[in-house]
């Protein structure tokens, strides 16, 4: 689905975007910036931090929810922004799926995935980009 961006939408593309900027990136070349939208207006951003031993490397995203996290952000989670080099459309990664729907169900949230190109942006809930997802109730 590809769609219009709203104002606030494009200021959230924005932060990742300079987001993308402070990647660390030297194995991959693939800059990527993740942006964090919450119910009270705040925005947390993160970028990829590659590592020599590439397990150890850490999404976009993941940084972002960690610096929600330490921030003392628990829920609210309203929609979300990744962007990456080129033309094509990126989606988190299924840990980076994962992880955002931990913060999502803190929440109660389904929130929307602003999945951004060079030239397009395509939106989908978090739900379809990870169907049936495990989180805190199910450890209930």
């Amino acid at each position: 689905m590809v769609s219009s961006t709203t104002p606030a939408d494009d200021a959230l593309i924005a932060a990742a975007r300079a987001a993308a900027r402070n990647s660390y990136s030297p194995y991959s070349n693939f800059a990527v910036g993740a942006a964090l939208r919450f119910a009270d207006g705040s925005v947390a951003t993160g970028a990829n931090v590659e590592n020599a031993s590439y397990g150890l490397a850490l999404c976009a995203e993941t940084v972002a929810v960690g610096k929600a996290m330490a921030d003392g952000i628990r829920g609210g989670l309203e929609k979300v922004a990744v962007t990456g080099p080129g033309d094509e459309v990126i989606t988190p990664c299924g840990r980076c799926r994962q992880v955002l729907n931990e913060l999502a169900q803190l929440g109660g949230t389904d929130p929307e995935v602003l999945c951004v190109a060079a030239n397009e942006v395509r939106r989908v809930k978090l739900s379809e980009l990870l169907p049936h997802a495990f989180g805190p109730a199910n450890l209930a």
